[in-house]
């Protein structure tokens, strides 16, 4: 494995493969939700780049950007297990310069939900994103994937958008959410939580179970299924409980095959999010 940190070395190495490409872009602090996109990069490609870059732009102001977990040695020793064949960790000047082009999210999509309160967020990811996309891809591998979780469902389908919008030739590919034995879903944030705090967390994942029962019994009702959801969510500050289609839309009753139950709540000063594909 080769730790690259400068985007002349990242070429350097790229330009020695001769094969499929899966490229795993993270903000490091590696747990096994990373580690199962990881692997599934590494058994469906000849070679794989993981990135670890703690991206400012999709931070805002007053969010935890200078407190987010950084543990590059551990990250590197975790790919290094795991078969990864670069580790590319660049910093802020290599990534960005003073006044340079910026995307902006879609209008409706990019703010709902995730960019209701967070404004400029879905900017900010969608901007390094195309960037690592574009440098992982500059030797032009014979086939380039890349591995997103589905936990982070809006920023996904935003991805997906991206690549169809700008015709960037790359197949992403959408991972399922890994969790804890007690049905957490892992995040690197978790490890804000008190054992207090955790146990109350445990209500998100709760309520997505309690969804999958009513689904289950035939109740398709949208308001139905919301109001039992948040009546789960007591002991946490709810920020919302939605019901989705695949491309975002409201609707009114679940449609099987093509509905998202999203919810997001802060449990103490931990913002988590947590969704349920049907």
């Amino acid at each position: 494995m080769v730790i690259v940190n400068s985007i002349e070395a990242l070429f350097k190495e790229t330009e020695k493969f001769h094969g499929s490409v899966g490229f795993v872009p993270t903000m490091g602090a590696l747990h096994e939700g990373h580690l199962s996109l990881i692997r599934k990069a590494r058994k469906e490609n000849d070679f794989v780049v993981v990135s670890i870059f703690v991206n400012p732009t999709q931070f805002l102001e007053g969010e935890d950007l200078d407190a987010y977990p950084r543990k590059e040695e551990a990250d590197s020793k975790i790919c290094e297990l795991a078969g990864v064949d670069i580790v590319f960790m660049p910093n802020a000047e290599m990534m960005y310069e003073h006044d340079e082009l910026s995307i902006t999210a879609p209008a409706i999509r990019g703010f709902i939900l995730e960019g209701t309160k967070r404004p400029g967020h879905f900017d900010g990811m969608l901007q390094v994103v195309m960037k690592l996309l574009n440098l992982i891809a500059y030797n032009k591998p014979t086939e380039f994937r890349a591995y997103f979780g589905k936990k982070d469902a809006q920023q996904l389908a935003l991805i997906e958008q991206m690549v169809r919008n700008y015709f960037i030739n790359v197949q992403i590919v959408p991972c399922d959410i890994v969790r804890d034995a007690d049905g957490l879903a892992l995040s690197s944030r978790n490890v804000y939580l008190s054992k207090e705090e955790r146990e109350k967390a445990l209500s998100l994942s709760r309520s997505l179970k309690k969804a999958t029962e009513m689904v289950m019994k035939k109740e398709l009702n949208v308001e139905r299924i919301k109001e039992a959801m948040r009546e789960v969510l007591f002991e946490v500050d709810v920020e919302y409980v939605a019901l989705v289609n695949r491309h975002f839309e409201a609707i009114e009753e679940v449609e099987i095959g093509n509905t998202i139950i999203l919810v997001a709540a802060s449990v103490g000063k931990t913002r988590l999010i947590d969704n349920l594909w049907i």
